[in-house]
């Protein structure tokens, strides 16, 4: 009756992983992919070329052992674009080679174009020399992900303009950065680039930023940050943006009268899903103002039965983590097997440097729910490891029921923070309690040992 069993539009991580679970259980899947190679933004433009940026960053600029040697460290002393490139590219296509053996292994067929609806069961493909042909299936997954938010009021040149997609190209490294935008992949961006010396701004017109994180773990990050010559610009909107004549770089006017002036600018406020193009309104999706799409959160499905939305086009909490869970509950739906219901809690990660992760309840969502609760506090210099590695910052924080002793948050900043996070979810999602940090017997010398100095902190707290 139809093509496909299956068929997935885009190839990032919710798609990929999707269209292999559909496979493995004996299904035709067809997976259209409008880039060049498979991989989506995640690959080719997002995660991974972020995370190989930042490492290289880390690398080449001797970052980590600036703690015993001095901020003058550096293992490589000029540090061009395209060294950070070079890296970059080869890590690219790792990953892409992976995921076209995973495809071919699995079965899992591929076409190179442009999807489009032209009915609730049949895409129109697109290929780049504009020949199309429609193909049907009897399930549809729409994860096509998402673009930057490009405003007109911007000059995007990708020359000294560019938004987050453009940056990882950029053709040298800036003596100066300003970076609009104090999300996720804005601060992320704005403290690689700190972390090679670049004289950075941050623009943002909340007064607040990243709030979704305790509060505590952010004025210490704020602080550090600062303390490497970041500056913040915060509550105030941006007025415009121009190129200064003869060279003289990029020039952002605030609200409150202050000018930023910078060689580059990033601007990185917000993305908007890529579903302008596919058509929507053939199969009777409707998509909000940014472009993304209404799913029910248990079993992936838009409001037409058997398409389904995953990834960053359906919204928060957009991680290439969640993404992959989620494009696998939705083929395991499509099949006729009812999803279990998701753990409780899951970790975020923000790979800025230095790394942020949290899991659990902050400290202001205790405090609004009436908990009682104390929190322990670990510093990673007060660690052996740390010591060793010359980590003259970093934090754990723990927080508590005195109720019931159970964990109920753990954020962590500094070396290895994404890594470190998921001992307290473990714990978190099986409902744990203090002691087990307290008896529990961590690898020494390690940064995990963090678990149990804040523990001790909390239950010294609670005893008295």
């Amino acid at each position: 009756m139809y093509d496909y069993d299956m068929l997935v539009i885009g190839s990032g991580p919710s798609g990929r992983r999707a269209a292999v679970q559909f496979a493995k259980l004996g299904k035709s899947v067809l997976v259209v992919e409008k880039g060049r190679r498979v991989g989506g933004v995640s690959v080719h433009t997002g995660t991974i070329p972020s995370k190989t940026l930042r490492e290289t960053v880390l690398n080449l600029s001797g970052w980590r052992e600036r703690g015993f040697y001095g901020r003058s460290y550096r293992v490589k002393q000029d540090i061009a674009a395209n060294d950070l490139i070079v890296r970059l590219q080869k890590t690219l296509d790792h990953e892409v080679e992976v995921l076209e053996h995973q495809f071919s292994r699995n079965l899992v067929r591929t076409a190179a174009g442009e999807a489009r609806f032209v009915g609730p069961n049949q895409i129109e493909i697109t290929a780049a020399n504009g020949e199309a042909r429609i193909v049907s299936a009897a399930h549809i997954l729409i994860a096509c992900g998402t673009r930057p938010f490009r405003p007109d009021y911007v000059p995007f040149d990708n020359k000294t303009v560019f938004d987050s997609d453009e940056i990882i190209d950029l053709p040298k490294l800036p003596r100066s950065l300003a970076v609009i935008g104090a999300g996720v992949i804005g601060v992320e961006y704005a403290t690689i680039f700190s972390a090679l010396d670049v004289a950075v701004t941050l623009i943002e017109p909340r007064p607040t930023f990243l709030d979704f994180i305790d509060k505590e773990l952010i004025d210490e990050f704020m602080h550090e940050l600062r303390d490497r010559n970041v500056s913040f610009r915060l509550g105030s909107a941006v007025n415009s943006i121009e190129h200064g004549g003869n060279g003289s770089g990029i020039h952002t006017k605030l609200a409150d009268g202050r000018v930023v002036h910078s060689e580059m600018l990033l601007f990185a406020a917000g993305r908007v899903g890529a579903t302008d193009r596919l058509n929507l309104d053939a199969a009777g999706i409707t998509v909000d103002h940014r472009g993304r799409i209404t799913v029910d959160s248990l079993t992936l499905q838009t409001c037409v039965p058997h398409i389904y939305a995953a990834g960053d086009v359906i919204g928060f909490p957009s991680l290439a983590s969640t993404s992959m869970e989620q494009g696998r509950v939705a083929a395991c739906h499509a099949l006729g097997m009812e999803p279990l219901a998701p753990p409780e809690f899951f970790p975020y990660g923000i790979y800025s440097v230095p790394e942020i992760s949290t899991t659990g309840l902050t400290e202001e969502e205790v405090r609004t729910r009436g908990i009682p609760y104390e929190v322990g506090v670990a510093r990673f210099r007060e660690t052996s490891r740390g010591h060793i590695m010359g980590l003259n910052s970093g934090m754990m924080k723990m927080i508590f029921s005195t109720k019931t002793r159970r964990l109920l948050g753990v954020h962590i900043l500094g070396e290895g923070a994404t890594e470190l996070i998921h001992i307290g979810q473990a714990v978190l999602n099986l409902k744990g309690t203090i002691d087990y940090f307290i008896q529990n017997t961590f690898n020494y010398p390690t940064l995990a040992e963090a678990y149990k100095i804040a523990g001790l902190d909390a239950w010294n707290r609670m005893t008295r």
